[in-house]
């Protein structure tokens, strides 16, 4: 892979990143927080397609585990153009196990980047952590 190449990748993973935290931002100021998380989910998936950005809703994660396959269950809040993981949350605080819960999930399915985020905040800026693999 050229260098341009991993540019051009990373500036459109920041742009997509961008999107969603905008678009989080819309649900926030729309509902405040205190619902629960499906409802968060709904309204985002709503915003993200009101933006024309594409994404997968409760995607399967299968585990691979000693060259098998496995169905545990296991789902992604949304897949964001194919490349951004995002979870939602309505909780008091972020955890440290929901973040390396998200990093598991970047790892499982081979992607880069993901967002988790709380909705359960006055300011919607303090529930967004954004990490990377």
């Amino acid at each position: 892979m050229h260098h341009r190449d991993t540019e051009d990748t990373e500036m459109e993973l920041n742009k997509i990143t961008e999107t969603i935290i905008g678009a989080a931002i819309e649900v926030h100021k729309a509902l405040g927080p205190g619902l629960l998380e499906s409802a968060y989910e709904e309204c985002l998936c709503r915003e993200l397609s009101l933006r024309e950005i594409s994404f997968d809703r409760q995607k399967p994660l299968p585990i691979e585990y000693k060259g098998t396959k496995l169905d545990c269950g296991y789902r992604l809040d949304l897949l964001v153009a194919g490349a951004v993981v995002v979870e939602i949350k309505s909780v008091s605080a972020i955890e440290p196990i929901h973040e390396a819960q998200l990093l598991t999930y970047l790892k499982l399915g081979g992607w880069k980047l993901g967002l988790l985020i709380n909705f359960n905040v006055p300011v919607p800026k303090d529930g967004i952590r954004r990490r990377i693999l």
